[in-house]
């Protein structure tokens, strides 16, 4: 009789053990991902946080200021500026991409003759990298060897070669055409996946109801596809706000320095004017507009859910 509660009990601590051996398996699959965030992530950007706070020559000591860096950037003229062209160059840019994408991943979505050959030639210039598009399209809008003069010259939008790099408006039209050429592949593809994964039995009923295809797609798609949107818009509105090579390497932030975006800034102030612990800081803001921009998006998906 007093040896028959020591069954359960082992079992309770056998179920224990294995319970506590399967949690430190998960922990070593998961070891080597938390080791690269890490080295990779994690102490560069402690690091970072840590430059802020100093003035950091490229030679020489570095030397505590505290929030110095901080106080002085909310007082950059320039850095103000890059942030407004950054905030422009992300609203019309992302406008552009959904307003292509869209229409591409509803036709694309169709079985018909062909699609698989559209869906590659949607997506091929994704594969590209983005310098290497960017001097790309700088040939092509030369003014002396490039494509768009001559054709400008044929339709007689122009009257001689024009330099579409010359002036902001022509060259902020340029830059936008290619990154939506470049781009807008991968925005087709997340949205056709959000596409598919609609029931096609919701779509048929909706259909035999009545619906016409503006109230299946306004009640019945755009909700469904809630969640791939939000995480469409977050990578669009992410790689704008970091754009970087194309002005670099298209118009080296010109002209009049009116194309200077954030992270051309931050490469300015710190690997031009070796202002390392500034470059810093602007970086440390810039991770925080980054956060709070996908936080604000995150939460509009959440309400939407609620709804």
């Amino acid at each position: 009789m007093t040896s028959s509660p020591a069954v359960p009990i082992a079992g309770i601590v056998r179920q224990r053990r294995r319970t506590r051996r399967r949690q430190w398996q998960g922990v070593l699959y998961v070891a080597p991902a938390m080791a690269l965030v890490t080295v990779f992530f994690v102490v560069p950007v402690l690091f970072t946080v840590w430059m802020s706070f100093h003035n950091w020559p490229l030679l020489g000591q570095p030397s505590w200021i505290g929030l110095g860096n901080y106080v002085r950037m909310a007082s950059d003229s320039r850095f103000m500026s890059a942030l407004s062209f950054t905030a422009y160059y992300t609203v019309v840019t992302t406008i552009a991409i959904f307003a292509l994408a869209f229409p591409l991943a509803l036709f694309v979505e169709r079985q018909r003759r062909g699609v698989g050959a559209y869906r590659t030639i949607f997506f091929l210039p994704v594969v590209v990298g983005l310098a290497t598009s960017s001097l790309l399209w700088v040939w092509l809008a030369n003014v002396d060897s490039g494509l768009f003069s001559p054709i400008l010259r044929m339709f007689g939008v122009t009257g001689r070669a024009a330099n579409l790099l010359a002036s902001f408006d022509s060259a902020f039209a340029v830059i936008i055409v290619m990154v939506v050429w470049k781009i807008v592949g991968f925005t087709m593809i997340i949205l056709l996946t959000g596409l598919q994964s609609i029931p096609s039995d919701l779509t048929e009923a909706a259909r035999i109801d009545g619906a016409s295809r503006w109230q299946r797609f306004r009640f019945l798609t755009l909700p469904l596809m809630r969640r791939t949107l939000a995480l469409a818009l977050i990578l669009s509105v992410t790689g704008s706000v970091l754009a970087f090579d194309q002005f670099y390497i298209m118009t080296s932030g010109g002209p009049q320095n009116r194309m200077i975006s954030v992270v051309y800034y931050i490469f300015n102030q710190s690997f031009v004017s070796f202002q390392l612990g500034y470059g810093s800081a602007l970086s440390i803001a810039l991770l925080a507009i980054l956060v709070a921009l996908s936080v604000i998006q995150l939460r509009l998906l959440r309400v939407g859910d609620e709804r």
